[in-house]
């Protein structure tokens, strides 16, 4: 088991700054463009799959770094650069991970190489989770899953919103209720192949942040699939419900414990995020204030920018270290008696937006416009009290940890 350190070792290090020239390089120049565009950043994409950062090998190398570093330290460079393009470029990852969570050898092997493509043709992949009435509250899905045993089919109906790549994907991995009796213990996830017929792209959004991204709504309408793309296959679903109808009997806590702890471990790679957005904002304030001048002298002279600036890189190591201590507990297998995955998320997504609206406040004017980065990190930022939970369910989470109580 690794210790908890805060050293990066020099492997680490030399991922860390190639990550860096790459989101400097690449990702800047090319953040504004994007950003209003409101589209795909295909050409990034491309640049980022030439380069290898943009596959399975190099997201499967961070994340089995032993010490649980990688993933975090991966998230916070790539979204220093812009959150949108690096959302794009990460966002298929969370298909990926739904597959090599859930499917076989086989399935692994079939589908994933496919979501990804490769340099000279890139493909994307959609993890289809989040409803119109089911966001936080997953066990009011209502997408559908039924098996048409004759034809060794799933049949899938509903509507899937909030996907990052949704509709423009290649692979589509949606999750869908296959006994309503078990709540989100029913459930089970999918593979749509391409140019499957009856799954569509609804609305796509017009968002206020992460412009760069596509999300969108997926539309499923007699959506038949193979059996085997049922990940995991028929018999261990099978045999997931019959303990999951035991446990809902005899210790129904127990389940939804179980649950709890998924999310928990998944967490801290959003906190990463936020905490990339947040010193790229104070970066740019910290230059801004050295080299801004009013009265004769640099604003930092005055102790109402510096200690701003003194306590918005507080705020950003602080998030930080509650990202690493949590990724560093779930890659050790470390429980989480406090919540400490929700901790992560909590502080770093209210720090960024924090942050960056203090960005924008010391470079005056200047900041409110798009001459300047900070107004688009401060759009970017708002993400993150948002998707994974909201601040108010890691609240929630933590309260009812904490307590043990059933907080409502």
């Amino acid at each position: 088991m690794a210790e908890f350190t805060l050293d990066l070792n020099d492997d680490q290090k030399q991922v860390r700054d190639w990550l860096h020239g790459f989101a400097a390089d690449v990702i800047r120049p090319a953040a504004s463009e994007w950003d209003e565009r409101e589209e795909t950043p295909w050409p990034v994409i491309q640049e980022a799959a030439k380069v290898g950062i943009y596959s399975l090998d190099f997201y499967a190398q961070q994340f089995f770094d032993p010490t649980g570093l990688g993933i975090p330290m991966a998230m916070e460079e790539l979204f220093w650069g812009d959150a949108g393009i690096a959302l794009s470029i990460v966002g298929t990852g969370l298909a990926a991970v739904g597959v090599l969570a859930n499917g076989t050898e086989e399935q692994i092997g079939t589908w994933i190489p496919q979501m990804y493509g490769d340099a000279n043709d890139v493909k994307v992949a959609a993890f289809c989770s989040s409803e119109p009435d089911a966001g936080s509250d997953v066990a009011s899905m209502r997408t559908r899953a039924v098996y048409d045993r004759a034809k060794d089919e799933w049949v899938l109906n509903g509507t899937k919103t909030w996907a990052t790549n949704g509709g423009i994907a290649n692979i589509h991995v949606v999750v869908a209720v296959v006994d309503s009796e078990l709540g989100s213990k029913g459930h089970a996830s999918f593979i749509v192949p391409p140019n499957t017929p009856g799954l569509s792209q609804g609305q796509k959004f017009k968002k206020h942040g992460i412009r760069a991204s596509h999300t969108a709504e997926v539309v499923l309408e007699d959506v038949r699939v193979p059996g085997h793309c049922l990940l995991g296959g028929k018999e261990k679903l099978d045999q997931r419900l019959a303990r999951a109808r035991e446990r809902a009997q005899s210790g129904g806590e127990r389940v939804k414990n179980a649950a709890m702890a998924t999310f928990e471990a998944s967490r801290p790679a959003v906190g990463a995020m936020a905490v990339g957005t947040a010193r790229a904002a104070y970066e740019v304030a910290l230059d801004y204030a050295k080299t801004r001048s009013q009265f004769g002298r640099p604003i930092i002279d005055n102790q109402g920018v510096a200690f701003q600036l003194a306590d918005m890189r507080t705020q950003i190591d602080a998030a930080r270290l509650l990202v690493w201590r949590a990724s560093w507990m779930a890659t050790t297998g470390k429980p989480f008696e406090s919540a400490e995955g929700s901790m992560s998320k909590l502080y770093a997504s209210e720090t960024a937006k924090k942050v960056t609206a203090q960005a924008i406040q010391i470079l005056g004017g200047n900041g409110f416009t798009r001459e300047y980065p900070v107004e688009r990190m401060h759009r970017d930022a708002a993400i993150y009290t948002i998707f994974e939970g909201t601040s108010e369910i890691q609240r929630l989470v933590i309260a009812r940890t904490l307590s043990g109580m059933s907080i409502r």
